[in-house]
């Protein structure tokens, strides 16, 4: 595991670079920066890429799995805690960066991954970050965690053709979904739930991998 405070392999000016490039896209929630900023994120890349941790890109994780750009990390993250939720489900842990981002955020993280070997690479991050309001669960990931919700908020972290009607009955009334919807052409879209109602808004194009059922143990 690479080291947590990234002597030797990243200066605070690169970070600071990174936060001002979201800035100029057009970031705006500061919390959001902050934790950003303080988050070691070459921890989640393996050590040949690990390099390349502060640049605006999606990086490979493995397992036809991506670390998302950081740009689209901030503007998920800005969109879903706009409402302050205080429970959150994640679909999709992936390398567990966002997942850390999130649980500096809110106050409980529910993250459900169908990957196991990424799961427990993640799960070593999170013990080395310190993050203890973080629940894992190795599931189908178009299942959601139905038995710990109703949820605040849920993120997505990979694309549907259409949004599961699974994860819409888990989201609580008041509550907001980000989620990337589509196949060729992906959009990514704002849900809240009003009642029994979803108002659907766009936010913009996005490319995301699909979101896949079944295990892989």
């Amino acid at each position: 595991m690479v080291a947590i405070d990234g002597i030797g392999m990243t200066s605070r000016r690169t970070r600071l670079r990174l936060i001002q490039r979201l800035r100029e896209a057009g970031i705006r929630d500061e919390k959001v920066l902050a934790v950003m900023e303080e988050m070691p994120r070459h921890i989640f890349l393996d050590e040949a890429l690990a390099h390349r941790a502060y640049e605006d890109t999606a990086l490979p994780i493995g397992y036809s799995q991506t670390l998302s750009q950081p740009y689209i990390v901030a503007r998920m993250t800005e969109v879903l805690v706009a409402s302050a939720p205080s429970k959150v489900l994640e679909i999709g842990t992936g390398s567990g960066y966002q997942t850390s981002i999130l649980a500096r955020l809110c106050d409980e993280v529910y993250s459900v991954e169908r990957i196991k070997a990424l799961q427990d690479k993640a799960r070593e991050r999170l013990h080395l970050l310190k993050l203890r309001n973080v629940m894992l669960r190795l599931a189908d990931d178009t299942v959601g965690w139905p038995e710990r919700g109703p949820y605040n908020g849920i993120i997505v972290t990979a694309a549907p053709r259409v949004v599961p009607p699974e994860l819409l009955e888990q989201l609580a009334d008041g509550g907001i979904m980000v989620i990337p919807v589509g196949e060729e052409r992906q959009m990514l879209v704002k849900i809240t739930r009003e009642g029994d109602r979803f108002h659907q808004e766009d936010i913009e194009p996005v490319r995301f991998v699909p979101l896949l059922g079944g295990v892989v143990r």
